[in-house]
């Protein structure tokens, strides 16, 4: 068999495969603002702040006292 017959789908069932393990979640800060996320954020980071991607692309980075809650979205 040839590499690129075979390197084609083993390819693309990996991007399914990562695709599949995302989880969508909602950050909620303390005035109410809410921000939809592609994964849950990473945790807070040594200089006290949350970062995440949106699902615009743009990456935001909160406060830790900001977030009222993070919640997986239903």
């Amino acid at each position: 068999m040839n590499i690129k017959t075979l390197g084609l789908p083993l390819a693309i069932a990996a991007i399914l495969a990562l695709a599949g393990c995302s989880t969508p979640t909602v950050v909620t800060l303390q005035n109410g603002t809410q921000y939809l996320t592609k994964d849950m954020p990473k945790t807070k980071t040594k200089d006290g702040f949350y970062e995440f991607e949106d699902i615009s692309g743009a990456t935001v980075k909160v406060r830790s006292d900001e977030v009222a809650t993070i919640r997986q979205e239903d």
